[in-house]
């Protein structure tokens, strides 16, 4: 029996469990849009690939599933490039199938074509960012294809793959068993653990140190560990600090949670990273934000500091600080194992109370730092305040999104997550554009859960268009836009160093060129309220959530900068010797 290639990619897709894709129509494409038709797939349409590509990105960080996303060739392609470079970067899984040219008019120049280094050669454009590219050569080949493309995507570091697919590829008969044998391949890998020996030697030294910490990173929340990674601290009595990414792997009010370390940091985090004698690495990278440019002065101090780490990526292992025990292996089992040696060795458990206690100190001491500027009347509002009462108002297991400046970093130095993977954060790319359509993405996949996008208008100002996804398709998220009429992270490291603002305000002749972004809403169908005073914004955002339809909150914002005690190597770039970082631009 033969059927249509794109008709068993549909049925392929649905018998893998395949729920939502993401993607833009085109003229290369639509063989699998027509079989998607009848299908119990159901196609999210947006209007910039890009979108597509973030969507996709928050709707597998939420379900825990990989992302599918469809898109139409070259110009399609690399709109979708810059959000499939932002999953790359945060070991996402994504599968992107691309339409491409012909393949008998490869080098020909039809419409669209690429091929100014390699005929018919769009797929290259991927190459430096996903895990492999294929271009799919045969009809006969591409059964193999698509089911290597989801073991990859999915396996060791997770992140995206390209699956391009010539047109006339998709409409080609191919006899159906090929898509049958691939049925009998597993769909679940076996990932490695660690063993007794090397988990006894880990406890053992971290139960002797006196400074232990454990340092986790988003490889924790990928791995489905917190539980594992909150049996493992409670038994041993060991603080925890955490990359951006690991913000939320165990929750900010656990007793020995310390916080976000780097560059947005705090001076008691850090300085803990800095004098520990020991730390326990749990899938991070040591990225630049995260360590303060690697400067031995402000986070970490490695060595005299001795570091144990384990990742599923070899590679991760040594790449920025040298290792006394290197591990490879899945966090979810290698905690299981390391949960039931410490048991063993420690049946009563390890007990610091004054440790504790001075976590404890420390909160209420930075809290009280905040409270003024919480409760601050100011409008524009504080940003500060801001938060204090998002906080306030959403449940503890709401997803948020962010995207880049304020709404980033503040939230990672001062905003409480309580749900392990209920933080969406571009961290490696740091892709401007991201919370956005990332909420889409993330509210498909959790219908019944709460999920606001926490941006800043820089970033709503890129991709706009995904109201008319929300609005068609009726996904109740709510977008907080906190409006400082710039790019106010930029405009306020030009000011402190440069002395001028130019190029990242939007401000012409003294008045502001920022558009009403409640209006832009409301053009697209979508409930838009523009703030107009401190007071108004918790009433309005506690109204928003409780209508379960798309809000966009547009409110203004003070441009003060997030305060840090890391550091960032740009700084000594910019004004060397002078220790200047960023200002206020209001």
């Amino acid at each position: 029996m033969k059927d249509l290639v794109a008709h068993q990619l549909v049925k392929y897709l649905e018998e893998r469990g395949v729920e939502h894709i993401f993607g833009l129509c085109g003229h290369t494409n639509i063989a699998v849009l027509s079989a998607l038709e009848k299908s119990s797939i159901q196609f999210i349409n947006v209007r910039h690939e890009q979108i597509a590509a973030h969507a996709a990105d928050g709707y597998a960080r939420a379900k825990h599933k990989t992302g599918v996303v469809l898109s139409h060739l070259s110009p399609g392609l690399t709109n979708a490039a810059t959000g499939v470079a932002n999953a790359a970067l945060d070991c996402i899984p994504l599968v992107v199938i691309a339409g491409d040219v012909p393949s008998h008019y490869f080098g020909k120049h039809p419409h669209q074509e690429v091929n100014l280094h390699l005929d018919g050669g769009q797929f290259e454009i991927y190459r430096p960012f996903v895990k492999r590219a294929w271009r799919v050569e045969c009809p006969e080949l591409f059964p193999e294809i698509i089911e290597r493309a989801f073991q990859l995507a999915e396996s060791g570091q997770p992140g995206p793959v390209l699956v391009d697919v010539p047109m006339d590829v998709f409409s080609k008969e191919i006899d159906v068993t090929l898509f049958e044998r691939v049925k009998h391949h597993t769909r679940t890998l076996h990932k490695p653990s660690i063993d007794q020996e090397t988990a006894a030697e880990i406890v053992q030294r971290l139960a002797a140190a006196k400074n232990p910490i454990l340092y986790v990173g988003g490889g924790i929340v990928l791995a489905n560990a917190a539980e594992e990674l909150r049996a493992f601290v409670d038994h041993l009595d060991i603080p925890v600090a955490y990359s951006l990414m690991g913000k939320g792997a165990l929750p900010d009010d656990h007793p020995l949670t310390l916080g976000m370390s780097g560059f947005w940091g705090t001076q008691y985090i850090n300085d803990s990273c800095r004098k520990a004698d020991y730390i326990f690495a749990l899938g991070t990278r040591f990225k630049e934000a995260d360590s303060s440019s690697w400067y031995p002065q402000y986070t970490f101090n490695i060595p005299p500091t001795k570091l144990i780490h384990i990742d599923i990526e070899p590679a991760e292992i040594g790449r920025n600080y040298p290792v006394e025990i290197g591990v490879v292996a899945d966090l979810k089992q290698a905690l299981s194992v390391l949960i039931r040696v410490a048991k063993e060795l420690y049946p009563q458990g390890i007990h610091k109370k004054e440790l504790r206690q001075e976590i404890a100190a420390y909160r209420e001491e930075f809290k009280k730092r905040n409270v003024e500027m919480e409760q601050s009347d100011a409008f524009p509002m504080m940003p500060e305040r801001i938060l204090a009462e998002l906080r306030e108002v959403l449940p503890r297991d709401a997803i948020i999104t962010t995207d880049v400046g304020w709404n980033k970093n503040g939230v990672g130095q001062q905003f409480p997550i309580y749900t392990p993977g209920s933080i969406l954060i571009p961290g490696g790319y740091a892709t401007m554009g991201f919370g956005a359509p990332a909420a889409i993405g993330a509210k498909i996949a959790c219908p019944d859960k709460v999920v606001l996008a926490l941006i800043g208008d820089g970033g709503f100002g890129q991709n706009p268009a995904m109201l008319a996804t929300a609005f068609h398709e009726n996904v109740a998220v709510v977008w907080v836009i906190m409006n400082n009429n710039a790019f106010g992270t930029i405009a306020g490291l030009e000011k402190a160093h440069y002395g001028t603002t130019y190029g990242t305000v939007f401000m012409k002749d003294g008045k502001s060129t920022s558009p009403d972004y409640a209006a832009i809403a409301r053009a697209y169908g979508v409930e838009g309220i523009k703030i107009e005073s401190a007071a108004q914004f918790k009433p309005v955002l506690e109204q928003a959530i409780q209508a379960n339809k798309p809000v966009v909150i547009d409110v203004a914002m003070i441009n003060n900068p997030v305060p840090t005690t890391g550091h960032w190597n740009i700084l000594d770039i910019y004004s060397p010797g002078k220790q200047v970082s960023h200002v206020s631009t209001d």
